[in-house]
């Protein structure tokens, strides 16, 4: 691991996302999910749901920095207010 730059965002980051798989692991251990239908336009579980809103994110965050001089945390708030959103309604 001595070729990576771990910064501490990074760092931050991939610990996030990893604490997002394993609460999203155990509330599937302690409820298991349906397929639902919400404005998406196909069913969806909340794993789905989760890997779109990550997706969603990731296509913010690259449009705030490539295409306007606004603050990366103007992208971290709106990918995570998107993310409840979909997660809840999606």
């Amino acid at each position: 691991m001595e070729w990576m730059v771990w910064t501490t965002p990074t760092t931050v980051f991939f610990a996030v996302i990893a604490a997002m798989l394993v609460g999203m692991t155990a509330w599937e251990v302690a409820s298991p999910t349906i397929e639902r239908k919400g404005f998406l336009p196909i069913a969806t579980t909340r794993g789905d749901r989760l890997f779109i809103g990550l997706l969603c994110a990731a296509y913010i965050h690259l449009l705030v920095v490539g295409f306007t001089p606004l603050s990366i945390w103007l992208a971290l708030g709106a990918s995570f207010l998107w993310l409840l959103i979909l997660m809840r309604w999606g």
